[in-house]
């Protein structure tokens, strides 16, 4: 079995010692590998969990700016807001990739933590200090929008330092789960912030990121190397390599090696394949999801639902449930691509589930609040299910591709190109939505559907090659599962032969863990259910 890829080396220029280490950390007693990898795993989802509140704030206070906070009257100057944020957030990733692989990252994180909490808090001032100039709150948009691009690079980096193998798409799906438990978050705290001035709706959210930011600087290892886990260096990600070794430290423990801490430069990221491709499917992708994450509650509160209308506050709350949808769709995505080793086919049939869903939400959710909850998350799952596979185990994936020999550090950089393009189109959406919405919702969901079709029809050629080794691979799990049970057949016959364990040895193909695991034999004790497995488990040698 072939281990999985190994973390690369912080400094190559000096053995690894504890004292590199936050200086939180140094103030702990020691922790196991695993430990460690458990708290890199809390503190990066706590991160951009806060990061994702802090985005919530517009889309919850929409409607009391249209109704009574100048110049905000006009659907239209609230999307102007958005995009000047997204804008700036996808223009400054493409930056922040690039310096997130040659710079500190647990200090590059933190960084961006603490100073994009105080340009959210900066546009909330905005109410207390009763402003109601436009360029005010762009140029505070423009300025949060900057200093947040700083966190997605960082964390995906820092838990592909600390994760591969096999598991890493359903690994990364839970931890994906950051971004609806951060806007559910959001939601609720800035609905909740509402009812004292909008303004606290975003002050209070703010100031949480920044304490975030503190946690991250005292407590965040961003490499193995930072805490003593030993230099190897990165090894791509390859069909041999991809195998279940997720719990092991010994290639962390020690060994000897030299890593080239060179980053890699944005051109010979875009040159890895499937960059590209999986980059301009995140753009529609994240258009829609953008969409929704930006414009649903204000979509709710102007909605007939059973009925009645909700106020902004309810309508906020209700919003919550179309990322709880998300975080079924982000872990469920991460298994199956698992399962299936194909990314893109699992991406591409999401997409394609998510415009009928868009449609059925549209036309059907209006019947009652139970319904309308009911397709939301059903929305969710499949909108947010793509967008959540792409921006982590994709990146992930191609950020330690095979292409790159193991000799350059490129997971910040791809991170931030694919997520970066996706951004822009994050950007493009609620800007077309304050317009397209004056003609109706109709409109807005036909061109969400339209996008969702065009991100599928991407992923095209990546769905062609990978639907040959799915079939493949289930003819050979078929085949398996033949051999297996004729295997299990000569079980039930030798067990009953006098000397059990040398009629085993006979069989020496009982080895295969996954049909000798399950057995369990009615007509034999549990000293021969033992024996069988020992015999199945550990054959001879030279068998």
């Amino acid at each position: 079995m072939t281990n999985p890829p190994a973390p690369a080396m912080h400094s190559p220029e000096r053995p690894p010692r504890l004292s590199d280490g936050p200086l939180g950390l140094r103030a702990l007693p020691a922790l196991s590998y695993n430990a460690h990898r458990a708290l890199v795993l809390g503190l990066t989802f706590l991160a951009y969990a806060l990061y994702h509140a802090s985005r919530k704030p517009p889309s919850i206070v929409k409607r009391e700016l249209a109704r009574a906070w100048p110049p905000f009257a006009d659907s239209a100057l609230l999307g102007a807001t958005d995009v000047a944020f997204l804008t700036s957030y996808s223009l400054g990733m493409f930056v922040a990739g690039h310096l997130g692989d040659r710079l500190d990252l647990r200090r590059f994180l933190a960084f961006g933590m603490v100073a994009g909490g105080a340009a959210v808090a900066l546009f909330g001032a905005g109410y207390f200090l009763a402003l109601h100039s436009l360029a005010f709150y762009v140029v505070a948009q423009v300025i949060a929008g900057l200093l947040q691009s700083t966190g997605w690079p960082s964390v995906v980096a820092i838990v592909g330092n600390w994760f591969c193998g096999r598991r890493r798409g359903l690994i990364m799906g839970i931890w994906n789960a950051h971004t609806s438990v951060g806007n559910i978050t959001g939601s609720l705290v800035a609905a909740a912030m509402l009812g004292y001035g909008w303004g606290w709706s975003f002050v209070v959210p703010g100031g949480l990121i920044a304490l975030g930011g503190v946690l991250v600087l005292f407590f965040l290892a961003p490499y193995p190397q930072c805490v003593g886990f030993g230099p190897s260096p990165i090894e791509p990600v390859t069909e041999e390599s991809t195998t279940d070794g997720e719990d092991s430290s010994s290639s962390t423990a020690g060994g000897a090696g030299k890593d080239r801490r060179d980053a890699v430069g944005i051109l010979k990221a875009l040159a890895i394949p499937g960059v590209v491709i999986f980059a301009l499917c995140l753009f529609f992708a994240k258009l829609v999801a953008y969409t929704f994450l930006y414009w649903l509650p204000f979509y709710l509160s102007q909605t007939d639902i059973g009925g009645e209308h909700m106020s902004a506050a309810s309508a906020g709350y209700l919003s919550v449930l179309f990322d709880v949808g998300g975080i079924v769709g982000g872990i469920l995505a991460g298994f199956i691509s698992d399962q299936l080793n194909a990314r893109a086919t699992t991406a591409a049939v999401f997409m394609y589930l998510a415009i009928p869903s868009l449609f059925l939400f549209h036309a059907y959710g209006s019947i009652s609040k139970v319904t309308n909850i009911g397709l939301m998350m059903i929305s969710g799952l499949f909108v947010n299910g793509p967008y959540a596979l792409i921006t982590t185990a994709v990146s992930a994936d191609l950020g330690t591709h095979k292409s790159l020999k193991g000799d350059s550090r490129a997971l910040a950089t791809v991170t931030a190109i694919i997520d970066g393009t996706g951004s822009l189109g994050a950007a493009l959406g609620p800007f077309l939505t304050g317009f397209i919405s004056r003609r109706g919702w109709d409109s807005v969901f036909v061109m969400l559907a339209l996008c969702a079709f065009v991100a599928a029809v991407l992923l095209s050629s990546h769905v062609k090659t990978e639907i040959p080794q799915i079939i493949q691979k289930w003819k050979n799990w078929s085949t398996n599962m033949q051999n297996g049970h004729a295997e299990l057949v000569r079980v039930h016959a030798c067990a009953r032969e006098p000397n059990l364990y040398a009629s085993l040895l006979s069989y020496r193909s009982l080895h295969t863990r996954h049909f000798v695991k399950p057995i369990r034999l009615s007509q034999l004790s549990r000293a021969q259910n033992y024996t069988l497995q020992a015999a199945a488990y550990f054959p001879v040698s030279g068998s």
